[in-house]
């Protein structure tokens, strides 16, 4: 069965949650209308990429939260979408975690929530300041196809790429917040060929 993947390359406000809502929003409903299965947004979509100190603050946890579970609950009305939004995401066990992460929204609730593993710390990246690293694969079924979730840095090496392989994945989706470069292309299909395809995976990138 055939299933249609809309890719909503957006430019994202840092800061701007309730707008940065507004706009995934937007963009799920014009992918939704022309027969979409799922929408993928960037890494980090609903805060902007990257927030940096924003990090730091309780409380912008708490927003971030609030303003994913509010849009979750709009998407209900788009039928079977499967959303893809990049946010940070904080987890309460014996001490607080903190994630770069991806979430799956579906039919008004989060139905997945995927961490990053690989956090990059050179050049315009500083992420091991604010983020632990993941450790987990998810994997979502949608009309019969099972796909995984890494984010940007993750598909860089094959590490990751495997562990959403092992999972049941049959392809690959990946939000990227990555700076532009000239002639960063040939380089990039290269390293997914050699990362993901390698293995067996589709990928969208």
């Amino acid at each position: 069965m055939t299933v249609k993947v809309a890719i909503a390359q957006i430019n994202s406000v840092v800061g701007a949650l309730e707008a940065n809502a507004n706009l995934i929003f937007d963009y799920a409903s014009q992918a939704a209308a022309q027969g979409a299965d799922i929408v993928v947004t960037p890494e980090l979509s609903l805060v902007g990429y990257p927030p940096e100190d924003l990090l730091l603050r309780a409380g912008f946890y708490t927003q971030t939260e609030q303003v994913l579970q509010d849009l979750a609950q709009r998407l209900a009305a788009l039928g079977d979408l499967h959303l893809l939004v990049g946010h940070p995401h904080r987890v309460q066990a014996n001490q607080q975690h903190h994630y770069n992460a991806v979430s799956v929204l579906h039919q008004g609730r989060v139905l997945a929530t995927y961490h990053k593993h690989a956090l990059p710390n050179d050049m315009v990246f500083d992420e091991k300041r604010y983020f632990d690293s993941g450790d987990q694969a998810i994997v979502v079924e949608v009309k019969g196809t099972r796909f995984g979730v890494n984010i940007c840095e993750d598909t860089w090496n094959p590490i990751a790429p495997r562990w959403a392989k092992e999972a049941g994945a049959q392809v690959l989706l990946v939000p990227n917040g990555s700076p532009f470069h000239m002639n960063k292309e040939a380089l990039r299909l290269d390293v997914m060929r050699d990362n993901v395809c390698s293995q067996g995976l589709s990928l969208v990138y």
